[in-house]
């Protein structure tokens, strides 16, 4: 199909953290350049979330069969953007801010999976590719104003606010 979905979006956002994750880690030691691909990956995958929460997830929300996949994966958007918090309030050479950002990666690497090989084939079943092409484009235009918002926001900010 030469015109992309949701599915093939998210797929190439996720490939993108993938590797974000994997310049962090390798980045220990050079504080600069750790902070500097830590603020790329935490605006990313903020706006990345919220897009995909006004697309797919929202139209996942309607239907009852999917519901439950779409409130489970809205949680663990909710639980990620929690540690990046935790994460954004440290040190990024700190033992804690290591020990931390381990368990983000590794949780974020399981709900990126689990989207990937349960979910997104579930929900392909469920649409139509015009709808698949309909909610790309939803995607693709939310997604620069969210991630300018999340550059814009303090995350400590955010929560204390709630």
């Amino acid at each position: 199909m030469a015109t992309a979905t949701i599915f093939d979006d998210l797929k190439a956002d996720h490939d993108r953290h993938r590797e974000l994750l994997a310049g962090i880690a390798d980045a220990k030691g050079d504080k600069k350049v750790r902070a500097e691909l830590f603020e790329k990956f935490r605006i990313d995958v903020s706006g990345h979330a919220a897009a995909e929460e006004q697309s797919l997830y929202a139209t996942m929300m309607m239907d009852p069969e999917m519901q439950d996949d779409a409130r489970h994966s809205v949680s663990e958007h909710k639980e990620v953007d929690d540690m990046l918090t935790e994460l954004y309030e440290l040190d990024v050479d700190s033992p804690e801010w290591n020990a931390k950002f381990a368990k983000m990666r590794t949780r974020y690497d399981h709900h990126i999976t689990e989207e990937e090989e349960e979910m997104f084939p579930e929900a392909a079943d469920h649409l139509s590719d015009k709808d698949e092409a309909r909610l790309a484009k939803i995607f693709e235009e939310r997604k620069p104003a969210e991630s300018q918002k999340a550059a814009e926001t303090d995350p400590t900010e955010k929560e204390e606010k709630e």
